[in-house]
């Protein structure tokens, strides 16, 4: 029932308010009270029969091309509405790119692989913590690098666990590999909120979720086995190693790419579910690429999917799992105080108030073209559509329903 979700709903939106109370700036989604809002059947009728709205700014604005799209006799009432916004993944690479770029002393290595981690021998008896040597391989190359560092942080994604058995640390998680794909509507008239249908994941009424991009260009999600999950794709560790083991044809995906009749099959497959509930979608086209990969699970309930941070002093080593961008920032800062902590950065009040509201010179040296440009560029290389690299021009929400 939509009123299950209710409970959390309020959770999140006393969290929210407390925040703002803390710190005025953290007011980034609009008036605590106004997170959300219910509408009724009788709401969507109404508003199915008012004129879209070409910039969309109200709540309202946002659920007409819901009203008129959704087939409103097959979810359940109340529809739920929160006010959040979306994270495009090209521009939040971009950023952080040229964000990197601004560090004298940030060197980042692409198309290299780390071979051997290793600790050195102490050979000073005034500096006690163990230091760390990475040899590594550019692929352009025969030779062996090696680098010695301070502090050796793991953030490899799904391939965490490789680091960990180099290390000589134990870890319990998993790793699930698991897709989303683009296709391609013209139909909505203007743009539409994220549309999500609730289900119970990995069953034939999993989730379904409807992504819009700029340009007609939308990601689906479908949490069934036949379209997102896969029936044997989550894996665990064993006692021999710390990195579970996928199957070696979804490496080999991750690798090389799509065997292009199977991402086909299942593209279509995502149009068809969406088109059960937005029927006018079923004219959508599939594309040539996928959002896909290893997703890391830390610990071993694979229903918990949340980041987690392990610090081991005694050995400078840090593993790093951030299930979902918006976690990066929380472990980051758990990074940057254990580095305080050991004395490795100063422990200076103004640096700390920069750190703690995350306020970085790049973000004042950089615009949206900036971004866009690089955004653009990085979709390119990856096969994707150069439109999925930039932003609709207004505020955006997120439209919730539930079947």
């Amino acid at each position: 029932s939509p009123d299950d979700l209710l409970p959390r709903l309020n959770k999140i939106t006393n969290a929210y308010k407390e925040l703002v109370e803390q710190d005025p700036n953290n007011k980034v989604l609009g008036e605590p009270d106004n997170y959300y809002q219910l509408y009724s059947h009788e709401q969507m009728i109404a508003l199915s029969k008012e004129e879209q709205v070409a910039e969309p700014r109200t709540l309202d604005e946002w659920m007409i091309p819901v009203a008129k799209h959704l087939n409103l006799n097959k979810v359940k009432y109340p529809l739920i509405v929160a006010q959040e916004y979306g994270w495009n993944i090209f521009r939040l690479s971009a950023s952080a790119q040229l964000a990197l770029a601004q560090y004298e002393h940030a060197n980042v290595l692409t198309s290299t692989e780390v071979k051997q981690v290793s600790q050195v021998e102490q050979t000073s008896a005034n500096n006690q913590s163990p230091t760390w040597k990475i040899e590594y391989q550019n692929n352009q190359s025969d030779s062996t690098q090696t680098l010695e560092v301070d502090y050796l942080i793991n953030a490899c994604g799904f391939q965490t666990g490789i680091v960990d058995d180099m290390v000589g640390v134990e870890a319990k998680r998993m790793v699930e590999f698991k897709a989303s794909y683009i296709t391609h509507w013209q139909g909505a008239g203007g743009q539409i909120p994220e549309i999500i249908i609730y289900g119970n994941r990995g069953t034939p009424e999993g989730m379904a979720q409807l992504t819009p991009y700029p340009n007609g260009y939308y990601q689906i999600h479908g949490m069934t086995n036949s379209i997102t999950l896969f029936n044997d794709g989550l894996a665990d560790t064993n006692e021999q190693s710390a990195q579970p083991q996928l199957p070696a044809k979804y490496l080999n995906y991750i690798n090389n790419g799509w065997d292009q009749q199977v991402l086909k099959a299942r593209s279509q497959k995502a149009i068809d579910y969406v088109a059960e509930f937005v029927p006018a979608f079923k004219n959508a086209n599939t594309q040539n690429n996928a959002l896909f990969g290893g997703q890391q699970i830390p610990g071993e309930d694979d229903t918990l999917r949340v980041a987690d941070v392990s610090l081991y002093s005694h050995i400078s080593y840090a593993r790093a799992e951030n299930v979902k961008a918006s976690s990066t920032l929380i472990a980051a800062d758990e990074i940057v105080a254990e580095f305080t902590k050991l004395g490795l950065i100063s422990d200076d009040a103004h640096i700390n108030e920069h750190r703690t509201h995350h306020q970085w010179t790049y973000l004042q040296q950089h615009n949206h073209a900036d971004i866009t440009k690089v955004a653009q560029l990085l979709a390119k290389e990856r096969g994707f559509p150069t439109d999925m690299a930039t932003i609709n021009n207004c505020i955006t929400s997120s439209g919730i329903t539930s079947n």
